[in-house]
């Protein structure tokens, strides 16, 4: 049976949850490569042992730290029928990338890590870049039942190119911003304010 504390809540949940905002906070303020696991267990006031009873490896838990707090912002793409898909996606895009830009250098360290560590890996690919790939496969595909996509646009792999260019820009530190995010928008959706820009998205990811 798990614990609880005097607040009703259990011991293993507060100790989760102060070890995630620890993490995030000391990797913001000093770097990923500067934190080690016994800091941020100090820093959140947990045992070493109760970390790892949770996570296997520092990139897990910064991970998750990083998980929870873009499923705060960017959990669904609204399907409202009443608004332009081309309007929702490049919305979508713009607040993804202000998170991308304010945890740029833990994102790439990240990747970074899952380079050299196959499970993890498996692990970020499969909780923080697949859920999004398949929410925009799934917008795409109901504007295209919508007449608003052509219909010869597969949305699978429409929705890996929109990955593609801004996983892109991310680790050549590329500029991520509202205009970069109307861009792909316009572009996917074929809108004369793409080619009257020449910044079509899929074309030029400098």
């Amino acid at each position: 049976m798990t614990s609880e504390s005097a607040g009703g809540r259990p011991v293993n949940a507060q100790a989760g949850a102060a070890l995630k905002a620890a993490a995030l906070r000391l990797v913001r303020e000093k770097g990923y490569d500067k934190v080690s696991i016994a800091a941020i267990a100090q820093e959140a006031g947990v045992a070493r042992q109760t970390l790892y009873n949770r996570w296997n490896t520092k990139a897990d838990l910064v991970l998750d730290a990083v998980f929870e707090v873009t499923q705060n912002y960017a959990a669904a793409i609204p399907l409202d029928d009443a608004r332009d898909c081309c309007v929702v996606l490049e919305e979508f895009l713009t607040s993804i990338f202000s998170h991308l830009t304010a945890d740029g250098d833990i994102l790439r360290a990240l990747i970074a890590a899952a380079q050299q560590d196959v499970k993890f890996q498996e692990t970020f690919y499969t909780k923080f870049v697949l859920p999004r790939e398949k929410m925009i496969t799934i917008f795409l595909q109901r504007a295209k039942e919508r007449g608003e996509l052509s219909p010869n646009r597969n949305a699978e792999l429409v929705s890996g190119y929109i990955h593609g260019a801004f996983w892109y820009r991310l680790l050549n530190r590329g500029t991520l911003d509202a205009k970069f995010a109307r861009a792909i928008a316009s572009d996917v959706f074929e809108r004369s304010t793409a080619a009257a820009s020449g910044t079509g998205a899929l074309n030029g990811l400098t």
